[in-house]
């Protein structure tokens, strides 16, 4: 369990915000890796395009969830590990991912991030998502690189 002074501090800094952060709870955290959850709201802003009467996530979104877990939140907390200051936001530079299953409405997700390398502001993380019941939703790895804001 992580600490809950911790894991707000993390959230917090998390650049993506409202209606665009897809990571609202941290379960696990170590300097080796990161799960976090994420319930999808019927009203999601996307949800009414993809698709009309048969609502289903967007793969981009939930590879969004993915890096904001596995690359945006563990690269936070390995700099609050090391004691830098938490401003910066953090880029894609790469994502080899493969969709295994679909996402509804109102579905939990919960990510699992594995650090592969964390150095000179590149993260790399091998990330998979599974719904609550356990069934892979999709899976890959994905890089970032921190810039300054």
């Amino acid at each position: 369990m992580v600490e809950l002074q911790l894991k707000e501090k993390i959230l917090n800094a998390i650049p993506q915000k409202y209606p665009f952060r897809f990571i609202e709870d941290i379960l696990e955290l170590s300097d080796k890796h990161i799960v976090g959850k994420y319930t999808y709201k019927i009203n999601e802003f996307f949800y009414e395009g993809h698709f009309p009467g048969m609502p289903i996530t967007p793969g981009v979104i939930i590879l969004e969830t993915m890096a904001q877990t596995g690359v945006v939140a563990l690269g936070i907390y390995l700099e609050f590990l090391n004691n830098k200051p938490i401003n910066k936001l953090t880029f894609f530079t790469e994502a080899q991912v493969e969709f295994n299953n679909t996402v509804l409405p109102k579905e939990t997700v919960i990510i699992r991030g594995d650090l592969i390398y964390y150095r000179k502001n590149k993260i790399k993380s091998k990330v998979e998502v599974k719904k609550e019941n356990g069934i892979l939703v999709a899976s890959g790895e994905l890089a970032g690189v921190g810039v300054d804001k």
